[in-house]
Parts: C-alpha cells; structure tokens; sequence
C-alpha cells in the first residue's frame, strides 16, 4: 500500500492528516469532531421527537398500504421497512456514519474476486444441502403460503439474527486485536499512515507513550463494530444472492410447471408470459432458501475457525492497523498538549471539511470550554 500523502493543497500535518485518513478507512469516530457530532446527535432532544414522528409516518404508510393491497400482511413489513430506512438515514447524515457505509462497501466490492472461493471451498455442504432442501415439496409447500409481507419478515427476522451473532463474536476480535501491540509493533503497523515519522519519534523519545493509548473508547468500539458488521453482513449478502440466482436458474431448467403445482396443493402457478417455468413461488422458495443460507453462514463464521479464517483474516489485520493509529494519534496529541474529548473539559474540535468560526447559537451550554495550552512539560 502507497505511503499518505496530505490532500492537495494542505500542510502536511500529523494529527489533521490523521484525522482525514480515519475518514477515508471507515473510521470517522476516531476523529474528535465526528464523535462530538454523533454524540450530539444522540441527545433524547434531537431523537424523541425524531422516532416519534417517523414512528407515526410508518403507521399510516403501513394501514395505507394494507387498505390499498387488501392484504394486511404488508402492514408490519411496511412498517418494519420504514424503521430502518429512516434509522439508516439518520446514522449516515446526522450519526457521521457515512464514511463507515462508503469505506465498508469499498471494501466489499474489492474482495469480489475473492466471492468465487469463498463459495466452493467454505461452503460446499451448504450448497449441497440447500440444493437437497430446493427439491423438498414440504419447502416449496411452506414457501409457496407466503405471500406478501410475510416472506419479507421472515428475511428480516434472518437477517437480523445473523447481525445478532455477528455482534456478539465481533467484540472478542476487536478485544483480540491489539493484544500483540507495543511500540515496536504500532511503529510498524503505521509505516504507510500519516502518523508514521511521529510514532516513531515518540517510541524513541518517550518509550511506552504508544502502548500507553491502546485501550479504544465506546464511540471507537461502536465505530469498529459496525464496520465489521457492515462488511461481513455484505460479503454474506453477496454468497446469499449468488445462491439466489443459481437457485433460480436452476429452478427454470429443472422444475416443471406440472411437479411445482402439485407440491402446492394443485394452485395454479404464477408465471410470466413465455417462461412457464418462472413463477412467483420459484422466487418465493429461492428467497426463503438464500436468506436461510445467509443466517447460516453469518452463525458459521462467527463460531468456526475454518471459517472465520475466509471471513476475518484480512479484516482482523486492518482493525490492528485501524487501533494502532488510533493509539499513535492520542499519543501524539497529548505529547503536544491537546486536552483529548474524552475529558469533560475538552474544546470541541470544529469537524472536517468545516472552517472555524465562533460557536453556533444552538451550542450546548453544558459543556465547558478550556483552552488547550500551548506547550505541555516534558519529562
């Protein structure tokens, strides 16, 4: 990977390069001004009244869809749909956490090359049973009395059991990572970051001044929780909908329109016209399969070695990267003289791409301000 450079046009700057480079890897609550915001952002002032509005507009969505379907089981999944919608929105505007969904789908789309064997060599009995399961009437008899919003809950529910366990292992990787970390090792690890000529200046000057800023805060734990989550979840997303179109397609070519009624309690199929053999219930049944595999394959490699080893191995080297310059960086701004945010009486620090400018009206006046004093004594 290519040393940073500072963008075009700055002063090169340890800490405010820094602070661009945690943006620019999904790490946007590692910068000072990133976690104000989204701590602001939390504040039941700005939230209650925020659920409670959206809450209301994902009702009567939910009652005007089921009124206008005549199928009340689009309601809840209407309802459902719009929560998370509007929780999305808000965490990628208001939480500061669209760096995190950018670097994470970055991430996700150059690994594709390694999607094709991930599938055959981690998850060949999935597809051979899943494959089984594919020409079971009982499945195609249980798929095909799912209509409407009920197939989708039941994706939802997978779904969210698979990030369930996701965030349940993930914590024992991030307490993991930075267990083989001390000077030499951030020095090393922050070779191609803009804190590099820093932290190596204070591993010879100050030893134990690196190792000293290990421990991570709960908005960077957050923040690297859920970039973790956001790209497992994506690259188990991508084998669940290559095991979609493969059930698809193999659905097209094996399964006779005659077979698929009789599995159904002789209902007549709902094709398209010209392709007798692709029908709403093939797509029912591959949706139900695909998001079984995907809660499948989410608890497998949050619980197997073999697996984990497809899934984490490169991420895991990232996040030891990610803490080591965290912890370079705090080093660096108390060697000389920040006062971190993290102490009551820290200054606000005004976020990126914003010039400085005097306090807005609206700012909370519960926060003390002190001034960062220019030099700091040095033992």
């Amino acid at each position: 990977m290519p040393a940073y450079s500072a963008p075009p046009g700055e002063r090169p700057d340890a800490v405010t390069d820094t602070e661009h480079w945690f943006v620019k890897h999904g790490l946007p609550y590692f910068v000072p001004a990133e976690r104000t915001a989204a701590r602001d952002a939390l504040r039941p002032r700005r939230t209650v009244p925020l659920v409670v509005g959206v809450g209301l507009a994902a009702v009567a969505l939910a009652v005007l869809l089921a009124w206008l379907l005549e199928d009340f089981t689009v309601g809840p999944a209407a309802l459902t749909f719009v929560g998370l919608a509007a929780g999305l929105a808000y965490a990628v505007t208001a939480l500061r956490a669209r760096p995190i969904v950018t670097w994470s789908a970055q991430r996700t789309l150059g690994s594709l090359r390694q999607l094709l064997p991930t599938v055959t060599r981690a998850l060949p009995l999935l597809i051979v049973f899943i494959t089984f399961l594919f020409i079971n009437a009982e499945v195609w008899h249980v798929s095909s009395y799912l209509d409407g919003g009920v197939l989708w809950l039941v994706v939802l529910l997978f779904l969210g059991m698979g990030i369930g366990f996701f965030l349940v292992r993930l914590p024992e990787e991030i307490d993991r990572a930075d267990d083989e970390l001390d000077d030499a090792r951030i020095v090393t690890v922050t070779g191609d970051t803009p804190v590099a000529a820093e932290a190596a200046r204070l591993a010879e000057r100050r030893p134990g001044a690196l190792t000293k800023e290990i421990v991570i805060s709960r908005f960077e734990r957050v923040n690297l929780t859920v970039a973790l989550v956001v790209i497992q979840l994506s690259q188990v997303l991508l084998v669940a909908l290559t095991l979609l179109i493969f059930l698809m397609v193999f659905g097209i070519i094996a399964m006779q329109k005659e077979v698929v009624e009789v599995w159904i309690d002789g209902q007549e199929t709902t094709t398209f016209p010209g392709l007798d053999n692709l029908s709403v219930e093939l797509f029912q049944v591959s949706v139900f399969l695909s998001a079984f595999s995907a809660l499948y394959i989410s608890v497998t490699a949050a619980t197997d070695d073999t697996y984990r080893s497809q899934f984490f191995s490169d991420v895991m080297r990232e996040m030891e990267r990610a803490i080591a310059v965290r912890a370079a960086y705090n080093a660096v701004r108390l060697d000389r003289g920040d006062v971190l945010e993290d102490d009551p009486a820290a200054t606000p620090v005004e976020p990126l791409g914003r010039s400085a400018g005097p306090a807005a009206p609206d700012a909370d006046p519960t926060m003390p301000l002190k001034s960062v004093p220019e030099e700091r004594d040095r033992p």
